[in-house]
């Protein structure tokens, strides 16, 4: 971890790493290694209440066969975390490679308009949990929370899968985070 008055380069480190500039050459490096592991760009919704959010997220994956589940990393300083910790209910709306600049517009809180029904613009819709359903997305899964992990700065929720639906062709080809110019963790 930091020390107090280090760079802010997160340990820990090998024992032939000693110099802060050291520490904060590594972390560069350590960084620049997660950010080669392939990975999905998704957006998350989700709903607590009458209150509902769309947020990017990348940190995504399937966890079980029997049940069906699923886990997103969240961010606890951002909206989704708290809508569903309190909600219980999230969705993964899965974009296709060609709509990649959908993204960008959910990387911050998300301009609800119940009456036109879009979020940032973009039409959505929801079904059995209540939480947003992106109408652009190629297919989507719904989910009620079983699990949540601390993970320092984020949570890792573990969701059931309760619904799922394709939108288009499942031949589409899905955005993967590589298709952008964004990166995130590390």
């Amino acid at each position: 971890m930091t020390k107090p008055g280090g760079t802010g380069a997160i340990g820990p480190f090998p024992s032939t790493i000693t110099t802060e500039e050291q520490q904060t050459d590594y972390d560069k490096m350590r960084r620049r290694l997660l950010w080669t592991m392939p990975s999905g760009l998704y957006v998350v919704g989700s709903r607590a209440g009458v209150q509902i959010n769309a947020m990017t997220a990348n940190w995504c994956t399937q966890l079980s066969f029997e049940p069906k589940l699923l886990g997103v990393g969240i961010e606890k300083s951002a909206l989704t975390h708290t809508l569903i910790t309190n909600g219980a209910v999230f969705t993964l709306n899965i974009i296709a490679r060609e709509d990649r600049a959908v993204v960008r517009k959910f990387t911050k809180p998300v301009e609800v308009d119940e009456a036109t029904k879009t979020l940032n613009g973009f039409g959505f819709h929801t079904d059995i949990t209540g939480a947003p359903i992106l109408d652009i997305a190629v297919s989507y899964l719904e989910c009620e929370l079983r699990q949540s992990v601390d993970c320092g700065g984020h949570t890792f929720f573990i969701g059931e899968i309760v619904n799922g639906k394709f939108r288009r062709d499942e031949a589409t080809e899905v955005l993967r985070m590589e298709d952008t110019r964004m990166n995130y963790g590390g």
